[in-house]
């Protein structure tokens, strides 16, 4: 389902909002620290224009795309936000970007797709940026693609998973976040494995899903993989941000599920897990795959207190094998949050802004068509690992013999299911238990 921009554009009224983080830099008066958040008025603009971008003598701005309020995962987004201001003051504190201070422009998307297309506008027409990272919700960022493009501006999504975001083949959108239908590959691989290795009934799942850019082709591919592996599936399908799921956990019951699936995100996906465990169907009840915003431990726990043996997907690698710049970045997150340890989107939208940053170095000149060439040729070891776009105009998909889709992106990020096994404990330490090369714990199936 794509979401069209057509009488979107410059139809929302001025009273949007962004955040700006002022980085510090040697050209800055204030170097010692980043300045605070401020709100400034936004206005919408209609064209855009040259004289938008920053002066020589000026900083250097890049937009950060992410949900703050809701209906969006307003705690994915707060953890995203939280990574890019990281990723700014360390780039700051060595010198800038071009010898000029980085000032981070964030964004509330709201999670919602006519929200992300005027923000991403307003970032490139009004605060002048010129590269944008971040998307956490995939709705929003099939339409903030469509914008990158129509003004040429770079942008690198962290979190965005669905297939149609890079198969367009737009020179300015770049992802190192996984492809959706990867993902799904790997979730329906694990349920075999359930199945044939770890001894768990498995003969019907129930797939509830939201009715966005992600949850919808996120099911279609789970329950197709599911049919050609001999499973059943069923799939519920339910509105963004719904918060009562009573009529739909008594139809899930209906159908005696071996296997439960949630592909809802945000607080949603915490209602939806909760309100299962208090029917009876939760995942002490029914073997669980909870949505990967469960990593957001403390959240998680707070509003899920029932929510022992959800397994929950998560991206990137396990913490045995951090490089040293993830265990730096971790170090940080954790002094700014207090959160022990840290998401996968958070390390990926910290990577965001930083491969950005090295792409402009790279290039010499913050000009969209100069960085976009350099992201294509880039290679930068980050807190995810080496990332490259080694699918790009160079070596476009039909030359690689891949599909479209592999087009700008990131082709290696990990993906291992992990099982919380212990009350209130943090997901950093919970078991890996798929796939087995990483795995650190055998999984317990409930009910078995």
């Amino acid at each position: 389902m794509k979401f069209t921009l057509s009488g979107l554009k410059r139809s929302l009224a001025a009273a949007l909002f962004t955040l700006v983080i002022v980085g510090c830099g040697p050209a800055s008066p204030a170097s010692e620290e980043m300045q605070p958040v401020t709100e400034t008025a936004a206005a919408t603009a209609s064209t855009p224009a040259e004289d938008s971008r920053q002066p020589a003598a000026e900083s250097i701005r890049i937009g950060a795309l992410v949900p703050l309020s809701a209906p969006g995962s307003v705690v994915g987004g707060e953890a995203m936000r939280d990574a890019m201001i990281i990723a700014a003051e360390e780039i700051n504190a060595n010198g800038g970007i071009l010898g000029r201070p980085l000032e981070l422009i964030v964004v509330d998307s709201e999670g919602l797709p006519e929200r992300g297309a005027a923000v991403t506008e307003r970032l490139i027409t009004q605060d002048g940026v010129v590269a944008i990272a971040g998307g956490y919700h995939s709705s929003v960022g099939v339409v903030a693609k469509e914008v990158a493009h129509d003004y040429d501006v770079p942008i690198v999504f962290a979190n965005t998973w669905n297939d149609t975001i890079t198969s367009v083949q737009y020179p300015q959108v770049f992802r190192i976040a996984p492809i959706s239908s990867e993902v799904s590959a790997v979730d329906v691989n694990f349920m075999q494995w359930l199945r044939d290795e770890a001894g768990a009934r498995l003969e019907k799942v129930v797939l509830l899903t939201e009715n966005t850019d992600y949850g919808i082709p996120a099911a279609e591919d789970t329950a197709r993989l599911l049919g050609e592996a001999g499973i059943d599936s069923v799939t519920f399908g339910v509105d963004i941000g719904t918060q009562d799921f009573a009529g739909i956990i008594e139809r899930i019951r209906a159908e005696e599920p071996d296997l439960i699936m949630s592909l809802a995100t945000g607080e949603a996906s915490y209602n939806f897990a909760q309100q299962s465990a208090d029917a009876g169907l939760g995942p002490q009840d029914v073997p669980t795959m909870c949505d990967h915003v469960a990593l957001e431990s403390d959240a998680f726990w707070t509003n899920v207190p029932d929510g022992n043996y959800c397994f929950v997907r998560r991206i990137g690698l396990p913490p045995q094998l951090y490089n040293d710049a993830a265990h730096a970045f971790l170090a940080a997150y954790e002094a700014r949050t207090g959160k022990e340890g840290a998401e996968s989107y958070a390390f990926a939208a910290y990577d965001a802004v930083r491969i950005i940053a090295q792409a402009i170095n790279e290039a010499g000149t913050a000009e969209a068509q100069a960085v976009i060439a350099a992201l294509e040729e880039t290679t930068y070891e980050g807190a995810l690992g080496t990332i490259t776009f080694p699918v790009n105009s160079s070596n476009p998909p039909e030359e690689a013999g891949v599909d479209p889709k592999w087009w700008h992106q990131f082709p290696d990020p990990a993906v291992t299911v992990v099982q919380y096994q212990r009350e209130g404990e943090d997901s950093v330490g919970a078991a890996v238990v798929f796939p087995p090369s990483y795995q650190t714990g055998e999984p317990v199936i409930v009910g078995r």
